[in-house]
């Protein structure tokens, strides 16, 4: 459940920042005949491209720890396996 809520947060902070990147406009500045839009700005996108990516990597790190758990500690108790893992 903490891997899922910690996903949902960081998917609702990259749409935040993509409400953010489109209040100026709409548009994507590419070149053509069109002037005087007003473009979205595209380094917010950059960024959240790479918060997508990184959050994805430590998605799959926090569910490999997971797994590693689960097959030391078969219990869903916190407690129970906090205090196998104490020294």
């Amino acid at each position: 459940m903490k891997i899922v809520s910690m996903d949902v947060m960081s998917t609702g902070v990259i749409a935040y920042y993509v409400v953010i990147a489109s209040l100026n406009g709409l548009y994507t500045p590419i070149m053509g005949e069109v002037k005087n839009r007003a473009y979205a700005d595209p380094v917010p996108q950059g960024i959240i491209l790479t918060a997508i990516v990184i959050g994805f990597s430590i998605q799959a790190l926090m569910l490999v720890g997971v797994m590693k758990l689960a097959r030391d500690n078969p219990t869903l108790e916190t407690s129970e396996i906090e205090k196998n893992n104490t020294p």
